[in-house]
């Protein structure tokens, strides 16, 4: 079960991992906890399109579809409306009723049905502070961590399904300092203008994270790249996603990143499989 705020996060974090897995045949959930309501139109060929403005929640959800198709994976809405990204300084209120606003409760009680119904034995979600600070990432750590505990604790939620006790929670971790060296590297070594020039100026003193699982995932690379233009309002082809060679990723860093959050089967880090320990136990 790979946990996301939005539709389209599912594609640019851990999507080729995930593409792999279903097609060895692993049954793939993403729950996405919003719709991307409050998303701005980001490919500037989409942007100022009546048909987009028009009706831009509907236009997420058939784009996850086509997306999720790409990945060959099942996908399930939460039901949460998007927070938005505050803009500004200081920074204004959230929305009422928006997911990041929701009681821990009542976005709790709705993770664990899912997961109580799906029954995951591994999850994917974002670290505490969400990989960016957007409010409704935040948010997702933090439900998903909260859900986590309380779907093996037959005393929470019993309206919500059995109990169920995932065996393994990982953050994503893609864009892990060490990889935009290497791809930096190889671009620069190539002659190539690299995406992540200032990216790297910009995170240098950023604290880094473990990465303590990586799964090998390039040949699967395509199926990544085209969940992610099925989100064609967030999604420019000619981008930034798309700046570096597919040949030059994968002869670099052919893996997807993640970081072990915390397991209740033994662990050896570091790993290449997401379901190491489960598969034997």
């Amino acid at each position: 079960m790979a946990v996301h705020a939005h539709p389209d996060d599912e594609s640019s974090k851990g999507a080729a991992a995930m593409a792999k897995y279903a097609d060895e045949g692993v049954d793939v959930l993403v729950v996405s906890c919003t719709g991307g309501e409050r998303g701005d139109v980001l490919n500037p060929k989409l942007q100022g399109d009546p048909e987009v403005e028009r009706d831009l929640p509907g236009l997420r959800r058939r784009e996850m579809a086509k997306a999720a198709a790409e990945l060959g994976v099942r996908q399930t809405w939460l039901g949460f409306v998007d927070s938005g990204l505050p803009e500004g300084d200081p920074l204004p209120p959230l929305p009422e009723g928006c997911f990041a606003l929701e009681p821990l409760d009542v976005t709790t009680h709705a993770l664990v049905r899912v997961i109580r119904e799906f029954r995951p034995h591994v999850m994917t979600t974002y670290d505490e502070t969400g990989g960016y600070p957007h409010p409704d990432h935040i948010m997702t750590h933090t439900v998903s961590m909260a859900a986590y505990e309380a779907a093996a604790d037959p005393e929470r939620y019993p309206d919500a399904g059995e109990p169920w006790a995932i065996q393994k929670v990982y953050y994503n971790a893609g864009f892990s300092i060490d990889r935009l060296r290497a791809v930096h590297a190889a671009m620069s070594d190539r002659g190539l203008a690299s995406p992540f020039a200032e990216w790297l100026e910009s995170r240098e003193e950023w604290p880094q994270r473990e990465v303590t699982t990586q799964v090998e995932c390039a040949a699967y690379f395509g199926h990544r790249d085209r969940a992610l233009i099925a989100h064609a309002t967030q999604i420019d082809p000619d981008g930034f996603f798309f700046a570096v060679p597919r040949d030059v990723e994968a002869d670099v860093w052919p893996w997807d990143d993640f970081e072990l959050a915390t397991a209740r089967v033994p662990t050896s880090v570091p790993e290449t499989d997401l379901f190491a320990g489960v598969r034997s136990a």
